[in-house]
């Protein structure tokens, strides 16, 4: 039954139409390349939003044990507006990377959004019965509240986990580069200061040639496996030609997103004028 009510949010294209508008509202509100890549966690090679969460989560949590105990303590409320606080930059980072993402995922991303927002305003009401005196109700609403809550996580992680929002679409690859130094092509082959795309294995590699040096990342894009090989080298990194993401081929590091991860890095040497390269 679960996994049928998934499946129907997947594949629910009424919930396009507000989808389509929403995105088209976060692209234009959050405009700054700087901002998104800030909200994106470009900077840290790691998506924001997972990050941010852990406070609004980690405070309501801690307000339910504590709510639990026979204590008079002010301690859950002290949580419980904390958490609250938490929300609104863990969302902020939630909408962007949302707003990046494909239509079935935006779907069920959507539907993770306005349960969270109704958990949210479970706790907006348990704080304010809290500090008005009415200790049992802000109780029954704040475990409401984590209920909800739990919910919504459970949304957001079929998003990332089964789905693949969020997650970097490169990192399987790099188990598929053999374990052994593998010939990828002879070095008088690759273009000069130009990518270019070599199978190793049964893995799409990008070889970049500076002189007699060859750096080498996974060809797959970290963000939703666009062709990096198909993509321009500027300054030292390579563009994505599907969603812009930016890569500097020397170590993979993301340096615009909507990438949040970095791209893996494979070893490479040149070795009788061949190109080698191997897993990690």
């Amino acid at each position: 039954m679960l996994r049928q009510v998934l499946t129907r949010i997947e594949q629910a294209d009424a919930l396009d139409g507000a989808s389509d508008k929403l995105q088209a509202a976060v692209t234009s509100a959050v405009r700054p390349r700087t901002l998104r890549d800030l909200l994106h966690g470009s900077w840290m090679g790691h998506p924001l939003h997972p990050v941010l969460v852990q406070v609004p989560v980690g405070a309501f949590l801690s307000a339910a044990v504590l709510d639990l105990r026979p204590s008079r303590s002010h301690a859950p409320t002290a949580l419980i507006g904390v958490g609250l606080a938490g929300v609104l930059p863990a969302a902020v980072a939630g909408w962007v990377d949302w707003s990046e993402m494909t239509r079935d995922r935006r779907r069920v991303g959507l539907v993770h959004a306005v349960t969270n927002l109704v958990a949210t305003g479970l706790y907006a009401g348990s704080l304010i019965a809290r500090l008005t005196g009415r200790s049992t109700r802000g109780k029954a609403l704040a475990f409401a509240g984590l209920s909800v809550a739990g919910a919504g996580a459970f949304l957001g992680g079929h998003l990332s986990y089964a789905q693949g929002g969020g997650i970097s679409h490169a990192a399987p690859e790099v188990a598929r580069v053999p374990e052994e130094w593998t010939v990828a092509g002879s070095l008088a082959s690759l273009p000069e200061g130009k990518p270019a795309a070599r199978r190793v294995g049964d893995t799409a590699v990008l070889l970049v040639r500076q002189g007699d040096q060859v750096s080498a990342l996974v060809d797959r894009c970290s963000h939703e496996g666009g062709p990096l090989s198909e993509g321009e080298l500027v300054d030292g990194c390579v563009v994505c030609p599907w969603h812009g993401s930016t890569f500097r081929v020397a170590d993979g590091a993301v340096i615009h997103g909507p990438a949040g991860n970095d791209q893996p890095v494979l070893p490479v040497r040149v070795r009788d004028g061949m190109v080698e390269v191997r897993r990690p």
